[in-house]
């Protein structure tokens, strides 16, 4: 029998124990250890049954064993402890506010905007690396004190559960959340009704969204919800699930987020007095609507200053960071242009934005765009006045990717920088390792991150060889009940089961691959030859075993496909005790995934892995990445921390570079892997293997790590944006004038032109230490010598005429002329042999220009 209405019932605690509502109430359990442990004490049990969830666990619990406890001194002290420890971590000053107290400036707060965060597997408003990151990047930025707001929405469903059939093929359920039995609370007004926010859409009332606030630390996460009394269905259906429903149900979503997420930010403020934000991160751009909104705020908002279209932009753009994780335009949210001009039109989420301005920002208005679709990652580039990619490889993929938008400059002048993401060591690095590091007297609290690395050399062999054989042990157990429970739901009898408990070997080299089911990520590259691979299952002296995991989504069927024919592969009974495939793969599963595999694979199609973290959580937990030279491993490979699959790059037949690839990948398992694996000494200890262990974690630690990536974001992007931020936006006047500025600039520029160049001081047959002497004419109409910059571009000069190799050298105004006209003088020393090449140009300056190619133009000869 259904149930007509569902909610969960709090539990009242004694006094004594009031404190476990506060540990339950910030996720800042989810990473912690010693946290765990006091809500472990308290029903290990049902710790367990409830899938480490504290929430659920004190709902669950008995009034008899609560008032046991709220007796048990011991219990108490270890829950006082656990409490103070918190107080203390959510108080005290961090790197941030030590940075702030040296004189460095700094953001007073940052909006973070993504729609999806995956901070724990029991808050499932995740469904991949997109939210990972995202989770990630709040947990580092909650360690470090630097101050983020998360914003996101509330999905009533999350993403969804999977199972599989009988037959292999993947299926979807979508559990519906009570929020009430979340770790989330709800803001409320000062007379203690739910805060809301509305936003006018075209088709109905206004839509209605209360905020949820999850701790994260020291980070507030808001996340909107629609499901709320006054909405008509078809509005509370839009937080029903993440990536679900149809384009004009996406866009609902996206103008939520973006719109309303900042509408919920000002009520946060407003209610809670946290500072409003004087920096805007959209994580990709479903968020992008959030820079509509700012100009709205500022050119027809009452109770501010208002101001034209132009200089409110400049203030938006001036304190917004957009951050781009998509290598292929497929991965890019585009809405047909009539939709959005639909929505916009009248009244609209933005009343007073112009709706011609609002198309114009999404138009892909340059050779090769599509004129009928409104494209979110456009919208985001030229709203935010900082952009970045997510690996060095991936800030170049984004830079020819998007270069129709700065058409007059060179791939590696448009300005799309890279951050290369990281991971939140303390969720995904097992306790098991910290330990290691405490034994060698390191306080994993400490802020001293190099103190880890510094004695992954002092640590015995024997103990590291020891602790990841309990880690894979780990892994068996937890991967045997989840295969146990995938054939139950499979529709297998228990009694067919029994080789279930023989399935996987701590004693055998695992190999980790989980990513999502995406075609280019290549699922079952691995099985390109099916014989070969099983001669490396069942190896009679190295064998190996496959632990595969990942969702498609759900109108993916090739996706689909490709976990079937993986499935149906490790269903066979000679090697399915060597290859195993877990559905549902999730934060819990995870978790002990990482730790207990030996080395992690990766094999994309080069080069649309944007980034991928998975491999440098295996890399904390003393594992070795086999991969495609992609991502963040094309950055930090260095020959000695794992292994570079062979790619067969200019191989146009696709199946012929994945036999070509699957071949290399056969071969390093089965000549190098393996045998260094298996080649142990006297005490069983794999000496070559761990000797690039303790490699892979000096060489990788330090790099892959959130803290770092966050710090990185703070001082290349955050910290200028607020500076900028702050010329342009303290009393308008600065954005003003830089929008006059541009203004001008654009409409003098058909005048600006290279007349003529000359060159002196070099012979016929130049040498190294040669000096050069330029001189430039140039004709700049209306604008004047401090509006340009006035450049020699020199470098090598390919046979095509084409420099590479560049360098640049600003020439100084020597002498004006009338009609506009001046002339530039400039030297430059010859300092390598070869091939040279040199042109002059002309670029737009001004101090307050992120980048020369801000207005994508430029004058040549």
């Amino acid at each position: 029998m259904r149930a007509f209405r569902r909610f969960t019932v709090r539990p009242v605690l004694p006094e004594a124990l009031a404190a476990l509502s506060e540990l339950a109430g910030n996720l800042r359990w989810s990473w912690h250890p010693e946290t765990q442990d006091v809500f472990a004490a308290v029903d290990p049990d049902l710790w367990e049954s409830t899938g480490r969830d504290p929430v659920g666990l004190l709902g669950a619990v008995g009034r008899e064993r609560l008032e046991e406890l709220a007796a048990d001194q011991s219990f108490l002290d270890h829950l006082a402890a656990a409490h103070a420890d918190l107080q203390r971590y959510l108080t005290g000053d961090r790197w941030y506010q030590r940075r702030l107290a040296s004189g460095v400036a700094g953001p007073r707060a940052i909006g973070y905007f993504s729609p999806e965060f995956g901070i724990t597997a029991v808050l499932p408003q995740y469904s991949g690396g997109l939210g990972i990151l995202a989770g990630d990047h709040l947990k580092a930025a909650s360690d470090l004190g630097v101050p983020i707001v998360g914003v996101g929405l509330l999905y009533r469903h999350g993403y969804f559960k999977q199972s599989l059939s009988r037959e292999g093929w993947q299926q979807e359920t979508y559990p519906v959340l009570d929020p009430d039995g979340l770790p989330i609370s709800l803001l409320r007004e000062e007379n203690g009704a739910g805060a809301l926010i509305t936003i006018a859409l075209p088709d109905g009332p206004e839509l209605l969204a209360r905020i949820w606030v999850a701790s994260v630390g020291r980070v507030p996460l808001l996340m909107l919800d629609t499901d709320v009394e006054g909405n008509p269905d078809h509005y509370r259906e839009v937080t029903d699930r993440l990536y679900g429903g149809t384009s004009e149900h996406r866009l609902r979503q996206e103008l939520l987020l973006g719109v309303g997420g900042v509408r919920a930010l000002r009520a946060y403020s407003r209610i809670t007095g946290h500072p409003a934000p004087d920096v805007f991160h959209t994580n990709e751009g479903h968020a992008g609507f959030l820079g509509l909104e700012r100009i709205r705020e500022l050119t027809v908002a009452e109770g501010g200053p208002r101001l034209d279209f132009e200089t409110a932009l400049e203030v938006g753009r001036a304190s917004t960071v957009f951050t781009t994780h998509t290598p292929v335009p497929a991965g890019i949210d585009r809405f047909p242009r009539t939709l959005v001009e639909q929505y916009f039109s009248g009244v609209g989420p933005t009343p007073g934005v112009p709706v011609e301005r609002i198309l114009a920002l999404g138009a892909e208005d340059y050779e090769g765009g599509d004129p009928a679709v409104f494209n979110m990652a456009v919208m985001g580039f030229r709203l935010a006045q900082r952009a970045n990619g997510v690996s060095q490889l991936h800030g170049h993929v984004s830079r020819d990717m998007f270069q129709g938008l700065w058409p007059a400059f060179d791939e590696a002048e448009v300005p799309i920088g890279s951050i290369t993401n990281g991971v939140h060591a303390p969720t995904w690095v097992a306790r098991e390792m910290f330990d290691l590091a405490a034994g060698q007297g390191v306080d994993k609290e400490s802020d001293d991150v190099d103190a880890f690395w510094d004695v992954v050399d002092k640590v015995p062999g024997t103990d590291v060889w020891a602790t990841k054989r309990v880690l894979r042990e780990k892994l068996v157990v937890d991967a045997r009940r989840r295969l146990r429970r995938s054939w139950e739901k499979r529709g297998a009898a228990r009694a067919e089961l029994s080789w279930i408990d023989h399935a996987l070997d701590p004693d055998v080299l695992t190999i980790g691959f989980a990513r999502r089911a995406a075609s280019y990520k290549r699922l079952t590259l691995m099985m390109r030859d099916p014989e070969r691979l099983k001669s490396l299952l069942l190896h009679p002296e190295r064998p190996v075993q496959l632990v595969i995991a990942g969702k498609a989504h759900p109108a993916d069927d090739g996706g689909k496909k490709l976990i079937q024919d993986i499935v149906r592969l490790s269903d066979d009974p000679e090697i399915r005790h060597r290859i195993v495939y877990l559905p549902n793969y999730d934060i819990a599963m995870a978790q002990p995934l990482y730790p207990g595999c030996d080395v992690w694979l990766n094999n994309p199609l080069r080069p649309y892995e944007a980034c991928g973290t998975s491999g440098m959580k295996a890399a904390l937990n003393g594992g070795l990445n086999l991969s495609i030279l992609d991502g963040w491993w094309d950055e930090w490979y260095d020959g000695s921390n794992g292994w570079a699959i062979p790619t067969a790059d200019g191989v146009d037949d696709v199946d012929h570079r994945d036999d070509l690839e699957a071949a290399a990948l056969y071969d390093l398992i089965e000549n190098d892997v393996a045998p260094r694996f298996y080649d142990v000494d006297g005490d069983g200890v794999p000496t070559r293997w761990l000797e690039m262990t303790r490699h892979t974690l000096k060489s990788l630690g330090p790099k892959v790590l959130a803290t770092r990536m966050v710090r990185d974001y703070v001082r290349q992007l955050y910290a200028p944006a607020a500076v900028t931020a702050h010329a342009l936006n303290s009393d308008y006047a600065g954005a003003a004038t830089l929008a006059a500025w541009k203004k001008r600039v654009k409409g003098g520029w058909p005048s600006v032109r290279v007349e003529h160049v000359e060159s002196s001081g070099v012979a016929d047959a130049p040498e190294v230490g040669d000096t050069m002497s330029v001189r430039a004419f140039v004709c700049l109409g209306d604008l004047t010598p401090d509006d340009v910059d006035v450049q020699l571009v020199h470098g090598r000069s390919t046979g095509e005429d084409q420099l590479v190799d560049t360098g640049i050298e600003s020439l100084h105004v020597a002498e004006s002329y009338e009609a506009g006209r001046h002339r530039f003088d400039g030297t430059l020393a010859l300092d390598r042999s070869g091939s040279f090449g040199y042109t002059v140009r002309i670029i737009p300056r001004n101090d307050l220009l992120a980048s020369p190619a801000e207005l994508g133009i430029v004058a040549l000869p």
